[in-house]
């Protein structure tokens, strides 16, 4: 009697697990996915893959050096939701960031890493024929660093003459960074922010993305950045705040959408 109770339960278990297994989680996160929950998604519809590309740089003393990796995770991760047949591959956290010797731009600053630009081509070439080769159409460029954005535009070019006889695409979408670099500052502009706090790096505009994304990133007991360009930071973070981060967000988000649906429908 106990024995045939306990197969029941057993049988029980494993039916529950394998219920479990077969349903996907509810993520956009290609490495939270695994290789056959995959294969069926791109056999059951037109699948769009998001590579992120982020950079490790310093970001004044205020704010961390994975600033680009995070954000652009998180917002990749909402530009997918909106898309609705979007998923979010691993984020491309080594770009380039300068020369070693003498050492240029962020690499004068401990923690920045920097890969040459060929090197960084290669990895987005390489990402971009691995995913064709696994069946799908539309690959999306979307850097969060301004470094980046002529390497993207490069690769996806030669990869599009290379596959013009097939249905894949890459697509540098640019706007995304546009969206944060120029977009987000002039309406802050109109909020009153002036120039010399918007800056161009770690300054207002950027410091309140980052709180809006991931506070955790910034450090509120952080020394005033000092004089510009001295500290690693251009502009003064001062008065950043979560709210006006999220401007910037929602800025972000929509104008990418309507970019990769733009790029995809002119395909």
């Amino acid at each position: 009697m106990k024995l045939g109770v306990l197969a029941a339960a057993a049988c029980l278990v494993v039916v529950s697990l394998g219920r479990a297994w077969a349903q996907a989680p509810d993520t956009v996160l290609l490495e939270e996915l695994t290789w056959t929950e995959l294969r069926d998604l791109t056999a059951s519809r037109s699948v769009i893959i998001i590579v992120p590309v982020g950079g490790t740089e310093q970001n004044g003393p205020h704010m961390t050096l994975g600033k680009h990796n995070v954000r652009v995770k998180v917002l990749s991760e909402k530009i997918a939701r909106s898309l609705g047949n979007a998923l979010v591959a691993p984020v491309i956290a080594y770009v380039p960031e300068g020369r070693l010797s003498p050492a240029t731009a962020h690499m004068r600053f401990p923690g920045t890493i920097t890969v040459p630009s060929e090197t960084f081509q290669k990895v987005l070439e390489y990402a971009a024929r691995s995913f064709k080769l696994h069946g799908v159409k539309d690959i999306v460029f979307l850097g969060d660093h301004g470094a980046t954005q002529a390497d993207q535009k490069a690769v996806a070019g030669r990869l599009n003459r290379e596959w013009a006889g097939t249905t894949a695409r890459v697509h540098a979408i640019d706007e995304y960074y546009r969206a944060a670099d120029v977009e987000f500052p002039r309406l802050l502009r109109t909020r009153g922010y002036r120039d010399d706090e918007l800056g161009s790096h770690a300054g207002l505009a950027d410091t309140s993305l980052m709180l809006a994304v991931d506070p955790r990133m910034v450090r509120s007991g952080a020394p005033r950045p000092g004089p510009q360009g001295a500290s690693g930071v251009s502009g003064d973070p001062s008065r950043a705040s979560a709210e006006l981060g999220r401007l910037g967000v929602d800025l972000i988000v929509s104008r990418t959408v309507e970019a990769i649906k733009t790029s995809i429908s002119r395909r």
